[in-house]
């Protein structure tokens, strides 16, 4: 099993900048990648960025070029660098993580944290 726990969310003025961080723990040996997802009030969840432990990351469009996310696989450790926040990012941010674990495919999830970009 793989547990997670994020921290770093806030409130934030429109144009400003936060960092999320995501702790895993557990079987880290067995993730193989790592990302984060959102969910606004009333939207689906979707996936902002995730990033293979080979550093090859993916974004959702509209974060390109605002967002960066990163990984420290000594630290086990995912981190989402926002920049340019928007009222539209207002979201709960929450860390995932999925791999192999005894011949399995898994996913584990965090508890969210909350992002609120006011205008």
């Amino acid at each position: 099993q793989v547990q997670l726990v994020e921290s770093g969310g806030g409130l934030v003025q429109a144009g400003g900048s936060l960092r999320l961080s995501c702790a895993a723990s557990g079987s880290i040996s067995s993730i193989s990648t790592m990302g984060w997802y959102r969910q606004a009030p009333g939207k689906q969840r979707e996936l902002v960025a995730d990033i293979t432990r080979s550093d090859s990351a993916n974004y959702v469009d509209s974060v390109k070029g605002r967002f960066t996310i990163s990984r420290d696989n000594a630290k086990n450790m995912v981190y989402l660098q926002m920049n340019s926040l928007k009222p539209e990012d207002t979201a709960v941010y929450s860390c995932n993580a999925r791999g192999i674990l005894g011949g399995s495919l898994f996913g584990s999830w965090g508890q969210g944290t909350q992002v609120t970009v006011a205008s």
